[in-house]
This record gives structure tokens, sequence and C-alpha cells, in this order.
């Protein structure tokens, strides 16, 4: 189906004024095909149908706010510059009575609803960002309190059991021993546990060789 005005060319001409998405007088004469002058008139020969929810005019600190995004550079120069709704835009067609403002107003209608299904969309993306948000920083919380959980638990444990930790720690475990033994001589080592050192000088000891990455402590 070919369309009489292309609805991004009707998007482009939405704005937002007052918090409501309203095209402008001159704009809708254009796709309308008319003069501006000639669509204001039709306005205000009815304008019991037009209330303020359906067109407002523009204060002159709004028009020179809107001039400066609007591709017309004439507007900052106009007395009066109307804004119309969607439901401001349904009422015209009924004004100009026209085919072309019949069907372009069909247009500018199915380019209200994309615009406003192009809004859902954002909102819903936006409340789903939100709820993935708050779960992440809840789980960052709870992986940081329980970090703290285990660091006091640490502390709290060399506070106590200091002194005879260390005497276990002058000495291969036999567990160690026993991997030790059962290990090949040559090979790369990696020993991310903490120590004095003893599996470090006992794995040399005993002949092994390769590399051997290991955190030492020497008491």
């Amino acid at each position: 189906m070919t369309t009489l005005v292309p609805i991004e060319l009707i998007a482009s001409k939405i704005y937002l004024i007052r918090g409501i998405k309203v095209m402008l007088d001159r704009d809708l004469a254009e796709l309308y095909d008319v003069e501006t002058r000639v669509l204001n008139q039709a306005v205000s020969r009815n304008i019991e149908r037009f209330p303020e929810d359906f067109m407002f005019s523009l204060t002159r600190e709004e028009i020179m706010r809107i001039s400066q995004i609007v591709t017309s550079s004439e507007i900052k120069f106009s007395k009066s510059v109307r804004c119309f709704t969607e439901q401001g835009v349904a009422m015209l067609s009924s004004v100009l009575k026209s085919k072309r403002a019949i069907e372009v107003n069909i247009a500018i209608m199915r380019a209200f609803v994309k615009l406003r299904e192009a809004l859902l969309d954002n909102k819903d993306l936006r409340r789903e960002l939100e709820g993935l948000k708050q779960i992440t920083e809840e789980r960052f919380r709870i992986v940081f309190e329980t970090l703290d959980q285990l660091n006091r638990i640490n502390q709290e444990f060399y506070q106590k059991f200091t002194e005879s930790f260390d005497q276990t720690r002058r000495k291969i475990q036999p567990g160690v021993s026993t991997i030790l033994e059962n290990t090949a001589r040559k090979g790369n080592w990696l020993d991310i546990g903490c120590g004095n050192g003893n599996l470090a000088h006992t794995w040399a000891q005993k002949g092994y060789t390769g590399l051997y990455f290991g955190y030492i402590e020497f008491f």
C-alpha cells in the first residue's frame, strides 16, 4: 500500500512541548498542501472544536525555543504559532474537508501510534534494566557481606590459633608428602597456599625439576 506521506517524515515533525506530543500549524499546512493562514482560518471558524487539550498557542518564549530545532528559520518571526495534539490533528480533517486532509490525517494517526509503541518499548526496556540493576546490586551486596564475614573469620582464626597453627607449618603435612611421592619429578608447580617455604625446600631437596610458583613466608 502506497503511503501519501512517509511516516518517518511525519514523525520528524512531532515535538514534545509542555510535556505533550504536538505538531505545529505550519508543518500540518505543508502536509495538507495548504497555506498556514488557510489552516488557521478554518480552525478559527470552528474554534469550539479545539479545546486546550486539542490545540494551544505558543508563548513568545516558547516560539524562540522551538525555532532552534524546527527546520523553518522563519518561525521565530511569527506572531502566533498553534500546536495541535493528536486529538486536535484528528479534528482538523473535519474542518478542512478535503480528500488529502483525510488521507494525511490517517498517516499522521499511524505515526502517533508508532511513536507510542516505541515509547512503550523503551519504558519496558527501562523497567527491565532497572530490575536487573536492583538484582545486580543485591548480589554484589551479598558478595561483599560474605567477603567481610570471611575476613572476620580469618582474623579471628589467626588471633586465636596463631601459635599452634605456626607449629603445624614447621613440617610438611602428611597429605602434601603423599602428593609429592606420587607426582612426576619433572613438571611445573603452582602453590596457591601460604607457607613458610618448607614445601618449596622439600620440592627442591627431593630433586624435582621444573618451575615452582608459590607464596612463601620466611620467619
